[in-house]
């Protein structure tokens, strides 16, 4: 447990999520995840969280042991075709961890996931928040329409709503 983490955390309120995602960019990413899933039969959610709670730090949970149990509570992973993909970033670690179900993760692997998140990562050091979700929500569609191209019978399975943890 590192005490500098802790204190981020602890000084990382909901007021730093509204600073980082205002209305007006929320609404921009959920416009964002509508218009790419219009193109692939898969679903994209994304979540961002300002920090962990005392317990989760004390444990040393790690963004991407979060981001799993973030996948799991939103049910994501309940989709027909096994294509759900969870964004969750941690603003008070500046992490980004992409979580996908099965169906998908078994096309790209951990290291096209990896790729995305550096992107998204390095957008955010620029204090670029929306831009940087909105491309990755780009980066990871583009791989939903390649492997779950859209059909006439797909539906929208999963709120495009972004998620504040």
């Amino acid at each position: 447990m590192a005490i500098q983490r802790i204190i981020k955390h602890l000084i990382t309120g909901s007021m730093a999520v509204r600073a980082a995602f205002p209305a007006h960019s929320l609404h921009a990413i959920e416009q964002a995840i509508h218009e790419a899933e219009a193109k692939h039969a898969g679903q994209v959610r994304f979540a961002v969280e300002a920090s962990l709670d005392f317990v989760a730090l004390w444990r040393n949970q790690t963004a991407s042991e979060r981001a799993i149990d973030m996948f799991s509570q939103l049910r994501v992973w309940d989709t027909e075709h096994n294509n759900g993909v969870l964004i969750y970033l941690l603003l008070a670690d500046r992490d980004v961890e992409i979580v996908a179900d099965r169906g998908i993760h078994i096309k790209l692997g951990k290291a096209g996931w990896e790729e995305i998140c550096l992107e998204m990562e390095s957008a955010f050091r620029l204090g670029k928040f929306e831009m940087g979700v909105i491309k990755g929500i780009h980066a990871v569609s583009s791989h939903l329409q390649r492997y779950f191209p859209k059909k006439t019978t797909s539906v929208n399975e999963l709120s495009d709503k972004p998620i504040i943890l």
